[in-house]
């Protein structure tokens, strides 16, 4: 189950690369961008800037899931079925409605990948797997990452690590460059704002490292979550000094996913605001500097 294929990135590993996404993630991340990414099955989205008024397509197609209040739509999510999904996917003609996901093969999605080896080969680029969360579906990430290192295409994986070893293993003899994300150290900070378990991912880090793969570690920057000096102090540590990489990339926090939470009918709890602190930003890089790391910021 993928949501999208990015071709030609340049922001996702070295080169020009294809980005597959991935979906389902086990963590519930306050300001995820890709909110989108998180089932591992099927969402559907809503646009009512594009609702056509009097059309009544999606309704008659789904009366079950689909009514009208006065000029607003009126989705029942929770009826929702993928029979439902099946039929709504094609039913709009604005696009107002939209299926977020589907089901491609290995083969199809390797076709795909294929189709620019010129472009990595040239540039240093490869194949990419984000999500969501791409270790969520093991076994496709392994066959993704096997199928492109035996055509010797460079590959790399944007990875929170949130999931058991036993899924990251299998895909290790794959993988050239792990861009992980080490968003906390703190247990108690990390399961508030994520759901999930800070230990989880510093274990898996732990043996990652262990491993001599090249790690990239990233840390998005989020007020009132991290975006100050002792958690960037905390996380630049472990990360120096624990797992010894070489590269840290700092992410300021953006706001451009919001309106994907209205085009799915959730709530954004995260800040309305972007992060707007250049002094916090160049600490974090003299910090990381003065302890050996290579630092990128990138908004």
């Amino acid at each position: 189950m993928i949501f999208n294929i990015q071709r030609y990135s340049t922001h996702d590993g070295p080169g020009i690369r294809t980005v597959v996404f991935m979906k389902g993630c086990s963590l519930g991340c306050r300001w995820c961008q890709n909110p989108e990414s998180r089932a591992r099955a099927r969402d559907l989205l809503f646009d009512p800037r594009l609702c056509l008024a009097g059309c009544e397509l999606c309704q008659t197609a789904a009366p079950d899931v689909i009514s009208r209040a006065l000029n607003d739509l009126l989705i029942h999510r929770e009826k929702l079925t993928e029979r439902t999904l099946d039929i709504l996917t094609h039913c709009c003609p604005t696009h107002a409605l939209s299926v977020c996901g589907e089901q491609r093969s290995v083969e199809e999605i390797t076709a795909t990948v294929l189709r620019d080896k010129a472009f990595y080969d040239r540039s240093g680029g490869g194949l990419t797997l984000s999500g969501g969360e791409p270790f969520m579906q093991p076994e496709l990430a392994q066959a993704l990452l096997q199928a492109s290192h035996q055509q010797g295409i460079h590959t790399a994986v944007e990875t929170c690590l949130h999931v058991p070893w036993r899924y990251i293993e299998p895909s290790l003899p794959f993988i050239d460059l792990f861009l992980a994300d080490l968003k906390h150290v703190d247990e108690a900070v990390f399961r508030q704002w994520t759901d999930g378990s800070a230990r989880r991912v510093l274990d898996n880090l732990q043996r990652l490292a262990q491993t001599g793969k090249q790690i990239v570690i990233r840390v998005p920057l989020i007020p009132g979550f991290n975006a100050d000096k002792t958690a960037i102090q905390a996380i630049t540590d472990f990360a120096a000094q624990t797992l010894k990489v070489r590269e840290i990339h700092f992410l300021p926090y953006h706001t451009l996913g919001i309106n994907k939470y209205h085009l799915l009918g959730e709530p954004y709890t995260a800040p309305d605001k972007p992060l707007d602190a250049p002094a916090l930003l160049a600490f974090a890089k003299e910090y990381a500097c003065s302890h050996g790391l290579s630092v990128t910021l990138r908004g």
